[in-house]
């Protein structure tokens, strides 16, 4: 059996802190084989950074997914550059900058493929991510039989869909972008896993990882105004996901929500 460990949308300095303050322990804590972060929001909110990547490396993170922000600031060094492992989606044209997919072998030498990928609804109208995510399929299910896909999408219609369509052919489908963790995790009828949204790591004082005030006189003015940073109250979201290693079909997936003082819950839990 094979453990992955994924943690959603990683929020500015005090979710990249937090993240990588339990990621170490988290692994050890529930045996993970590989861990993935979405770490497309850890350079202040937007993008991400040499540093803020190295930090999650160094924390024992496997590979980086993004989404719509992983165009914004320094994020375009970071994707020019293998040894960041920091993936963007893979349906963006094949002319941009970085990869969409890749294939990362652990130190047991097992072999997992990790798939980024944006979605259209309500979000710029890129190649179609289910053609795009079958093609790649295809083309990692000829080393491995684990797969993993991050699909960074605004629509849970448009979510639930890519989960079905791929049932069965990969691992794993599992949903960011919203920063809000639904509670719809579940094995589909053919063995993948999947999840809606996984969430976001930073702080819940919040809306969505920003400052509140400034976030509702957007919302009542309809002026354009730049979001800030929220504090306080700073949480992880994520998912423990089990795959069977050899058919490559989920056995289990188990969300995470926690802040600091709650850890020591999460040693209790049956994995």
């Amino acid at each position: 059996m094979i453990r992955i460990l994924f943690i959603g949308d990683i929020v500015g300095h005090d979710g990249l802190n937090l993240s990588t303050d339990f990621i170490p322990l988290l692994k050890r804590d529930i045996h993970a084989d590989f861990c993935i972060v979405n770490g497309e929001n850890s350079d202040a909110g937007k993008g991400i950074a040499e540093k803020q990547a190295q930090k999650l490396l160094q924390a024992g993170v496997d590979v980086i997914t993004g989404g719509n922000h992983i165009w914004q600031k320094n994020s375009i060094n970071v994707l020019q550059n293998d040894q960041y492992k920091t993936l963007r989606p893979a349906n963006y044209p094949p002319e941009n900058p970085g990869k969409g997919f890749l294939l990362h072998k652990n130190e047991k030498n097992v072999k997992l493929g990790v798939i980024n990928l944006q979605g259209r609804s309500f979000l710029p109208p890129i190649d179609c991510p289910f053609k795009t995510s079958l093609d790649i399929v295809n083309e990692l299910k000829k080393q491995t039989s684990l797969i993993f896909i991050d699909f960074h999408a605004e629509a849970s219609a448009e979510k639930q869909a890519l989960g079905w369509y791929l049932d069965g052919k990969v691992s794993a489908v599992v949903g960011t972008h919203t920063h809000v963790q639904t509670a719809d995790e579940r094995i589909l009828p053919k063995g993948t896993a999947y999840i809606t949204d996984v969430g976001m790591t930073g702080s819940f004082n919040s809306v969505i990882g920003m400052d509140v005030d400034n976030a509702i006189k957007r919302f009542t003015t309809q002026i354009p105004k730049f979001f800030k940073l929220a504090t306080g109250n700073l949480r992880i979201n994520g998912v423990v996901i089990s795959v069977n290693e050899n058919s490559g079909k989920a056995i289990d997936i188990k969300r995470l929500n926690f802040s600091r003082d709650e850890y020591a819950g999460i040693k209790n839990i049956s994995w």
